[in-house]
């Protein structure tokens, strides 16, 4: 090995301007010219002089550059970190060894690009490794002392050490990220060469300045940097703040991130974060078959009244998803996607809604099933017509007619619901109603004589307004006029059944009233197996004597369980009724929809009621489930409180309990229920409906 007595090392200070730049490429184009930190790496350069002082061996120098805008000159792209490092020689050997070096750096060109040279290989020996400041003086803090000769991998005493070896410590020292500064100095000793490191620690951290955060809030900027007041700042720990940061905005699917990130006198850290504000919201009508631009029915105003996002917000994707729910719930369209652009502004985004609309609306026909109907040659079979319009006037406000007729039960109803009234901020509905119908009068006067059958007749007509009160939560208020009376087979009034119970309430043939209604709703997911309340209230106002006065009220309580891949359904129902009321009116328990294993209203009648019931359902084969049920229903002994105790006549039990088993089969329609049913009085009875139970 070639003696190295006369060789030493120079080198230049690496030095980091007190400026941070790092984070993630964001997925949308319009953040791609966010400034990026990229690390350059310029050629390795092997230069060898006939200058008297100190040749030359070799030299490699390192800068770290930011990128400016596309097309600018690459000359002037500010540089955050440089640095260097040179091997030389006090004398020159003979002009021969001189020469053979000088040739073959013309003939391996830049030899830093296309490999190592055989000077970056020479290796000089290190008797002592020390770390000191930047003046060449004890570090004050041994802690850091400790860091920077903690990060050192190659240099250690009594080692035989390269050029690169001696510059990739450099690079670890730095990387280690308590130093701003790190600058290898060789000093050679009378016990051999000593190489020190002089570095330079970063500030201690004395505050934050945190700029263009709107929706970042202040605690979790507090909590990420509270562990770090008073200390020496970390390049590596600050670089981890500003990624929880980016997660932070990642996470809520909003389009911000830190943007910069600089350490300024007196120790103070300054982020500069760069959130994408909503510049303009437009919406695009789409082509059903073409997908092409095109005008639309909808007047604009009443599908951007739907959105949560508004001009001047971060723009959250969460949020957009959820507006475009919302829209699709509106039930006028296809298909709906927001498109974000950027802005003519920098830093601003604007969205693009396409919607496809649905057709407005036509005429229909069906059939169904009714469960208050039990006897006869078709019992419970309806059919139905019916006309809708789903965006009257371009602002989404319905028209619904529509006629059912049975073998006995019809209703005809007119419905026109406007979802948001104009110029109301509570998203307050309003639907008018008009309603004809005529349902059996056997759910609590049944038992009645062949052909001597009972209608209850129906016609109201009222208004209701609705609104959401909080999440999951809705509110319903209204006024009803209801005038209703009973009717024999062949259409004429009634007023006293086959037991001489009255069927009015006033002994007239008909009973008017006015409702004042409140009913108020809560909804987990939605679900079937989901959590649901529902109170509703019905008061009669007596404006003229002749009109009932009466108060009416109900609840439904139901709660799901899931039990590995079976739901448990409990639910529970109750009411009461003070005050004078139509006979006809009153709670009537038993049937599909109350306690199976009886017929419709066949357990009892009263005043009050309680129904409780448990279920188990399971899945079989694709959309087919079984199901275990059991049910319990009561009128709380209130059955002869009612005009005529029609209950008492037939002889109800007032109580009872069903069991049974079933299967449900999803459709179209909703679920297919057939169910087989046992009571406590050792009778068998088939059920069979369409849709969940109430």
């Amino acid at each position: 090995m070639i003696k190295n007595d006369d060789v030493s090392f120079t080198s230049s200070a690496l030095k980091i301007a007190p400026f941070l730049h790092r984070q993630t490429k964001p997925s949308l184009p319009f953040f791609s010219q966010l400034v990026q930190t990229k690390l350059t790496f310029l050629d390795s350069l092997l230069t060898r002089t006939r200058f008297p002082n100190s040749p030359l061996l070799c030299s490699a120098s390192l800068s770290l550059t930011r990128p400016s805008s596309p097309g600018s000159d690459p000359k002037s792209l500010p540089i955050l970190c440089s640095a260097s490092l040179s091997l030389s020689q006090s004398q020159l050997r003979d002009s021969t060894q001189s020469d053979s070096v000088v040739a073959q750096q013309k003939s391996g060109g830049a030899s830093g690009v296309h490999g190592p040279s055989r000077y970056d290989e020479e290796r000089v020996l290190i008797s002592e490794v020390l770390v000191r400041n930047k003046d060449g003086e004890e570090l004050e803090r041994k802690d850091l002392e400790a860091e920077a000769l903690a990060a050192l991998k190659a240099c250690r005493a009594n080692s035989a050490l390269t050029v690169r070896e001696v510059q990739e410590d450099v690079h670890r020292v730095i990387s280690s990220g308590y130093f701003c500064s790190c600058m290898p100095v060789a000093v050679d000793t009378r016990d051999g060469i000593r190489l020190v490191f002089q570095v330079e620690p970063n500030q201690e951290f004395h505050g934050l300045v945190c700029e263009g955060a709107s929706v970042l809030p202040t605690k979790f900027l507090q909590d990420a940097f509270r562990g770090g007041y008073g200390k020496v700042v970390n390049i590596k720990q600050l670089d981890e703040v500003i990624s929880s940061i980016n997660s932070w905005y990642m996470e809520r699917g909003l389009f911000g991130m830190v943007s910069n990130a600089e350490i300024l006198s007196g120790g103070i850290i300054r982020l500069q974060i760069a959130e994408a504000e909503v510049n303009d919201i437009s919406i695009r009508f789409l082509d059903r078959k073409t997908g092409e631009p095109t005008k639309g029915k909808t007047k604009p105003e009443t599908i951007l009244r739907q959105l949560t996002t508004k001009k001047g917000q971060v723009y959250s994707m969460l949020q957009g998803k959820r507006d475009v729910d919302t829209v699709l719930t509106m039930g006028i369209m296809e298909d709906v996607s927001f498109i974000p652009q950027p802005a003519e502004d920098t830093g601003k985004v604007d969205l693009i809604m396409n919607v496809v609309e649905r057709p407005n609306g036509g005429f229909s026909a069906g059939g169904g099933i009714s469960s208050g109907t039990t006897s006869g040659s078709l019992p419970g079979l309806i059919g139905s017509f019916a006309y809708s319009h789903r965006n009257v006037f371009g602002r989404n406000q319905k028209l619904n007619i529509s006629l059912e007729r049975g073998q006995i039960d019809s209703i005809f109803r007119i419905n026109y619901t406007d979802p948001w009234i104009e110029g109301d901020d509570k998203r307050t509905s309003r639907t008018i109603m008009v309603q004809n119908s005529r349902t059996p009068g056997n759910l609590v006067h049944g038992n009645q004589p062949v052909n001597n059958s009972l209608t209850i007749g129906r016609v109201a007509a009222g208004i209701e307004f609705s609104r959401p009160l909080r999440p999951k939560w809705s509110g319903t208020v209204g006024l009803i006029f209801q005038h209703a009376g009973a009717r024999n087979e062949k259409g004429d009034p009634k007023i006293k059944d086959h037991y001489n119970s009255p069927l009015t309430a006033s002994g007239k043939n008909h009973d008017d009233m006015l409702l004042a209604k409140f009913e108020s709703v809560y909804t987990g997911s939605g679900d079937h197996g989901s959590s649901m309340f529902v109170f509703n209230m019905e008061q009669g106002l007596p404006l003229w004597s002749e009109w009932l006065f009466f108060n009416r009220v109900n609840t439904r309580a139901r709660k799901g369980v899931e039990i590995g891949p079976a739901l448990c359904l409990l639910s529970l129902s109750g009411g009461h009724v003070m005050g004078n009321f139509s006979p006809h009116e009153a709670f009537a328990i038993g049937g599909t929809n109350s306690v199976r294993g009886y017929e419709e209203g066949a357990v009892g009648s009263g005043r009050s009621y309680a129904v409780g019931s448990g279920e188990i359902s399971f899945p079989v084969l694709g959309p087919v489930e079984g199901v275990f049920f059991a049910d319990y229903g009561t009128d709380l002994g209130s059955g002869p409180s009612v005009p005529g105790d029609p209950a008492g006549a037939r002889l109800k039990p007032g109580s009872g309990y069903g069991y049974g088993f079933g299967i449900r089969v999803e459709s179209p329609l909703g679920p297919l229920r057939l169910e087989y049913a046992f009571n406590d009085r050792h009778t068998k009875r088939f059920h069979f409906g369409v849709g969940h139970r109430n």
